[in-house]
C-alpha cells in the first residue's frame, strides 16, 4: 500500500531529473506539500511524440469505461501481481503507463500497540520515482468539457528495505528502466511487468516520524522530521 506522499521539490527540477518537458498550462509555482494524499494531484511523467512530458495527474485512476467518478479513492494503488488483468487497470498497463516523482513516501508499522509512520526516501537522497498508470474519464454528460485525467501508484511485495515495515511497497523504477516502462509494445509487457520487483536493499532509508501525518489537514515540513528530533 501506498496511500501517503511527499512532493516538495519543485516540477522544474523534477522535469530535469526525468529528461522531461513541460507541459503547457502546468503550475510552475505550486505549493510544496509533505502529505499528499489521494484525489490530490501528483506530478507524472508520460511518452509522447518520441518525448517525455511532465504533467498534472489526480491520484486515484478513474477508468475510462467508468460511468461515475467517484470510485477513484479506492484505485489509488494497484497491486502488480493483477495489474495486467483486472479491469480496472489492464488497459492502462498495456499502453498507458508514466513514472510518478516524489520525495518520499509514508508507511504504518502496525506490530505493536500503535501505528508507527516512518517516511522513506531514496539513500541517494535524490526523488523516487514510482511506477504508476493513468487514465482519462470524459463525462458522458458534458462531452465537450476536458477529461478527468487520473493515476495510480503500483505496489507490490516488500524489499529488504521496507520488510518488517509494511507488507507492500510501491514499485521503484531506476533510471535505466525510464524507456522500457514508459515506450514498451505489447510483445514487451512481460519485461514491464519484471519491472514490478521490490526495490533491491539499500535503495530506501527511513525512520519514524510524528503521527500528526495521519491526519491529511496536517502539512508542513516537521512531519518528515524523525520522531526521536521533533
Amino acid at each position: 500500500m501506498c496511500g501517503r506522499i511527499a512532493l516538495y521539490t519543485p516540477p522544474r527540477a523534477l522535469a530535469r531529473l526525468l529528461d522531461a518537458a513541460i507541459a503547457a498550462g502546468l503550475d510552475l509555482e505550486v505549493a510544496p506539500s509533505w502529505n499528499v494524499g489521494p484525489t490530490r494531484t501528483l506530478f507524472g511523467v508520460v511518452a509522447t511524440g518520441g518525448s517525455r512530458v511532465l504533467g498534472e495527474y489526480r491520484w486515484g485512476l478513474v477508468p475510462w469505461w467508468t460511468k461515475e467518478p467517484g470510485a477513484a479513492t479506492t484505485t489509488f494503488n494497484a497491486r502488480a501481481e493483477t495489474v495486467a488483468t483486472k479491469p480496472s487497470f489492464r488497459d492502462a498497463f498495456r499502453s498507458q503507463r508514466l513514472l510518478i516523482p516524489v520525495d518520499g513516501f509514508f508507511e504504518w508499522d502496525r506490530r505493536g500497540d500503535t501505528k508507527v509512520p516512518h517516511f522513506f526516501t531514496r539513500a541517494d537522497g535524490t526523488p523516487i520515482v514510482l511506477a504508476g498508470l493513468y487514465d482519462r474519464w470524459r463525462d458522458p454528460r458534458a462531452p465537450d468539457a476536458a477529461p478527468l485525467v487520473t493515476c495510480t501508484v503500483l505496489t507490490t511485495t516488500p524489499g529488504p528495505d521496507v520488510d518488517g515495515i509494511h507488507n507492500r511497497m510501491p514499485v521503484v523504477i531506476e533510471r535505466d528502466a525510464f524507456d522500457l516502462w514508459l515506450t514498451a509494445r505489447d510483445d514487451e509487457l512481460d519485461a514491464v511487468q519484471a519491472l514490478c520487483a521490490p526495490a533491491g536493499a539499500g535503495t530506501l532509508i527511513h525512520h519514524a516520524v510524528d503521527t500528526k501525518v495521519g491526519n491529511v489537514r496536517n502539512d508542513g515540513p516537521e512531519l518528515i522530521v524523525a520522531a526521536a528530533q521533533a
